[in-house]
């Protein structure tokens, strides 16, 4: 006799049904209770929402301002999340780099802003990615561009316009960089109040440039909540970023973090800085078995305040006179190394806007974590070197490697609707 399957299958699953709903009863005494609004399908019926209904958490923050005399996101506070995408450009020529340029200024000013994206018919795919949902929300974002030294080769014909100190980044003694990870002609660093606000930037930005800037790599940070008050730390549990210049006093921002006028640069580089982002990869596992006492030693501050080893707050300045032997803050401490605090290396001093990353685990099954360290300044050599050659060697350089990174030039704001990236170093 021929059986029809379909009929057997269906009468095998009610029964499966009927035989785990018996079970089910007898498991619990028989008083399993039939599920809610939905008597005769008690499997097909949807539990209660369990997620808060709340406004959404991406208009927390304001706009940033995207015109002005140089870049949102340097004098930012640093936003909760951030992406860093690094992109080899393919423009075939100098024309094609200004409409690149031109466009990247026009999806950020509007990604920035937030808003309602353009509705381009019903045969035409979206506009926008849609991931933010309908309107999209300003949510802090900013986007700030920077070129790397590669743009200034012979394809644009940009070679004498490059900034005076702008080079490849190279290898320093202890450093451990993967190609794949380093360089590239332009930087984008996308900060927002959450991370896929800044995700979404970056894939509107790859989408709308697609085929004449490809991305080379890419890492996405966050800044953690202040624990419990104060700076945030990072993954070594120290608070990161407390000695930090005043860059927002005019006086401190023109000697080190803006390019002037009379230094030397080209005069389309005045607004913009030097940008040095490095991949720090930290060993956490390695850090985690080294007693509290010699972590605090060869960082020179007090894990859990913040406080250098001769103060009680995390904003008391170090006396490292009163101390020219190292008696409480050691000679090779991280930040007796950083910033001396004399006036022959006060020029020095960097302005670091710095995020955490977790990338999960590398191919030794290892946490792959670190520090996207990132800081702006008006000269490279003057800054940046001159405080890397100095911690060459420190005790740190057993839990730390730096990875990746580079060298790039962020440029001058945009200062009107009728700007653009760049518009200085590409019109004559």
């Amino acid at each position: 006799m021929s059986i029809n399957r379909r009929r057997f299958l269906t009468q095998a699953g009610l029964s499966a049904i009927t035989a785990t709903t018996a079970g089910s009863r007898l498991l619990d005494g028989g008083n399993a209770p039939a599920a809610a609004g939905n008597d005769r399908d008690p499997l097909g019926t949807d539990g209660p929402l369990d997620l808060e209904t709340l406004a959404d958490p991406a208009a927390r923050l304001a706009p940033v301002p995207f015109h002005g005399p140089w870049q949102a996101g340097i004098l930012t506070r640093p936003q909760p999340a951030a992406c860093f995408a690094s992109f080899d450009v393919f423009a075939g020529n100098r024309a094609e780099l200004v409409d690149l340029l031109r466009s990247l200024t026009g999806v950020a000013r509007f990604l920035t802003g937030g808003g309602t994206p353009e509705n381009l018919g019903p045969t035409a795919p979206p506009s926008d990615s849609g991931t933010l949902g309908p309107i999209v929300p300003a949510d802090g974002l900013t986007v700030t561009v920077s070129v790397g030294s590669t743009l200034f080769d012979g394809r644009y014909g940009l070679a004498s316009r490059k900034p005076r100190h702008l080079k490849t980044m190279p290898s320093f003694p202890n450093d451990n960089l993967d190609p794949a990870q380093t360089g590239g002609d332009l930087l984008l660093q996308i900060c927002a109040g959450s991370a896929d606000t800044a995700i979404h930037a970056l894939r509107e930005i790859a989408r709308q440039t697609s085929g004449v800037m490809q991305i080379r790599w890419r890492l996405d940070g966050f800044v953690a909540p202040a624990r419990p008050s104060g700076v945030p730390r990072n993954h070594l549990a120290f608070k990161d970023g407390i000695a930090n210049p005043n860059v927002n006093d005019p006086v401190v921002g023109n000697h080190l973090l803006w390019v002037t006028n009379g230094i030397g640069e080209p005069d389309w580089a005045v607004g913009g800085s030097y940008h040095v982002c490095r991949i720090i990869k930290m060993f956490i596992e390695f850090w985690d078995r080294v007693s509290l006492t010699e972590q605090q030693q060869m960082i020179g501050r007090y894990r859990d305040s913040g406080a250098p080893l001769d103060g009680q707050l995390e904003s008391d300045i170090p006396d490292f006179r009163a101390d020219p032997h190292g008696a409480v803050i050691p000679l090779n401490a991280h930040i007796r190394l950083a910033n001396p605090r004399t006036s022959e290396t006060d020029p020095s001093r960097i302005f670091r806007r710095g995020y955490n990353y977790d990338r999960g685990v590398d191919l030794n099954g290892n946490l792959d974590m670190g520090l996207i360290f990132n800081a702006f300044q008006q000269n490279l050599k003057r800054q940046f070197e001159a405080t890397q050659r100095r911690l060459i060697g420190e005790p740190m350089v057993d839990y730390v490697s730096p990875v990746g990174g580079g060298y790039f030039f962020a440029l001058p704001g945009v200062q009107t609707t009728q700007d653009w990236y760049a518009r200085g170093l590409l019109e004559d």
